[in-house]
């Protein structure tokens, strides 16, 4: 599960990214909205902690922007306005919850997980194939195939992006935690096991390779 958290007070941000990391969550932090956008168009988020009040942004007009585009992606709003109006306003714009600061990080922590337990589900369905984020499973035409971490990972955010050519780069930046600390070759590694252990036996083609521009899911295509 990843979370995005959009503030500008980082020392709230990194209290509650170290919170989500005890359970397991990964985190990026975006001080402005700039930054927080940018995420947003290179990585696929289970949930969006945005400030209500980040000075110079419509924020009401960003909430229905990220669902408008994310729909999968649950938003929770971190408020230090404690009025009802304001409150309706969020909710009426898209949010999923409203949080008032200061903030109770175990409060958060059980809000997080319950918008997460009964919120849109990821799950990708073409054709015969199936894919759970949340699960790290992948069902085709009845049977569990077996693909976990990285190349897990590598083929869902491709399928997310479905006829989208998406670079080395780009998989690296969205999937790696830190990926200026590896290099590109651990894409074609993870291509390849997708190959070998689910295109082959199962006689399909998931992820085709576009000549020095990266890779693009491609599937029901048939070999």
């Amino acid at each position: 599960m990843r979370i995005l958290i959009i503030e500008d007070d980082i020392q709230l941000s990194n209290s509650i990214s170290e919170k989500l990391k005890e359970f397991g969550y990964q985190s990026d932090i975006a001080e402005n909205i700039g930054d927080g956008k940018y995420f947003l168009d290179i990585r696929n988020y289970n949930l969006v902690l945005l400030d209500w009040t980040l000075p110079g942004s419509n924020i009401a007009e960003l909430t229905r922007d990220i669902k408008e585009k994310h729909t999968k992606t649950s938003i929770i709003i971190l408020s230090t306005q404690t009025d009802k109006e304001n409150e309706i306003k969020a909710l009426k714009s898209g949010a999923d919850d409203y949080i008032k600061k200061p903030i109770d990080l175990d409060i958060l922590h059980v809000r997080i997980e319950a918008k997460l337990r009964f919120g849109a589900s990821n799950m990708i369905e073409i054709n015969e194939l199936i894919i759970s984020p949340e699960e790290e499973k992948i069902i085709y035409d009845g049977v569990d195939i077996e693909l976990k971490g990285k190349p897990f990972e590598v083929l869902t955010h491709l399928a997310m992006h479905k006829d989208q050519i998406v670079s080395k780069e780009q998989l690296l930046d969205a999937i790696w935690e830190e990926p200026e600390l590896v290099t590109p070759n651990v894409i074609e590694v993870a291509i390849n096991q997708i190959r070998q252990k689910m295109d082959k036996p199962l006689g399909i083609t998931t992820i085709e390779t576009v000549r020095r521009r990266g890779y693009r899911f491609c599937f029901p295509n048939k070999v």
